[in-house]
């Protein structure tokens, strides 16, 4: 480790839920809510402006209730951090909205409007790996809870949907993904990685997210290699509960070694004084 004790453990989010509204425990849905809210500060979440402004509003109403003149004087919204940089007018539509739109609204409320707002989203639950295509072109690769996505210039180039992604394939930095289209229509795009570690960890990405949301039962998963069949490649093999099985369950998504709170813990974890003191710790965006 390059930094100095004492190091800062944080929990972050490998599988994003395909419908957040949908988990039963509160806290749950809090700590995903921590996630996506750190993924629009970090200009992951990447959306119109409007958009852009509902989903601040959203966190507004859950951190500080509703608008009142005496205790949220002009341009109160500026001391909260949403997007990586915005504009005094954007800022105003946020207060717009805070002040007029979501009266009444309690913080369980405003977080889960939030999720299912940032749900509906291109780049919802978008992990961005850097590479370039086959022209040296900039592009981000990520894997969502729906499929696989291009993201070139702030927008969605290309999607590929878990049931048309056939293969994922790479050799030193090429990466490569085959899928079946409509009409049997094939294709195979092709991108490539800073190093040829990076393009091995992409591909591993590849393989768990796939399997992890495609697949009914985790007895279907099967070890996959990296190359053909007559070539020696990397192999891998995803381990875990796929998502239709925890759904289905009904099973809380914990972080794996978690320890299960307490009824005692778990009032406190869901008390407003809670919601406001905790928060995620700031990493740097990929996409910045």
């Amino acid at each position: 480790m390059k930094s100095q004790p004492p190091f800062t453990m944080c929990l972050r989010v490998k599988f994003y839920p395909p419908d957040p509204a949908a988990l039963k425990e509160e806290i749950t849905r809090y700590l995903v809510f921590l996630q996506i809210k750190r993924d629009l500060y970090h200009g992951r979440l990447l959306c119109k402006t409007s958009d852009a402004a509902m989903l601040a509003a959203y966190i507004l109403q859950a951190e500080v209730g509703d608008y009142d003149p005496g205790k949220h004087p002009e341009g109160y919204s500026s001391k909260f951090q949403f997007f990586p940089k915005h504009s005094e007018k954007l800022e105003r539509r946020i207060s717009d909205i805070h002040k007029t739109e979501l009266i009444g609204q309690t913080p369980e409320e405003s977080e889960l409007n939030f999720l299912q707002k940032a749900q509906e989203l291109e780049t919802y639950g978008v992990d961005p790996h850097p590479c370039k295509d086959v022209s040296g072109n900039p592009a981000f690769l990520a894997f969502t809870p729906f499929g696989f996505t291009v993201l070139q210039g702030n927008r969605r180039v290309h999607f590929l949907n878990w049931d048309e992604v056939t293969k994922l394939k790479f050799e030193a930095k090429t990466f490569h993904i085959y899928a079946n289209q409509k009409e049997d229509k094939k294709i195979i795009l092709t991108y490539f990685a800073p190093t040829p570690e990076a393009c091995k960890h992409l591909w591993k990405c590849g393989v768990e997210n796939q399997a992890f949301y495609k697949l009914d039962k985790s007895s279907q998963v099967r070890t996959v290699s990296s190359s053909n069949l007559f070539f020696k490649g990397s192999r891998f093999r995803y381990s875990g509960r796929v998502a239709k099985e925890v759904m289905e369950q009904r099973l809380v998504w914990y972080p794996v070694g978690a320890v299960l709170p307490s009824p005692t813990a778990q009032e406190l974890y869901t008390s407003p004084s809670w919601r406001v003191k905790h928060t995620l710790a700031p990493l740097p965006s990929q996409l910045q």
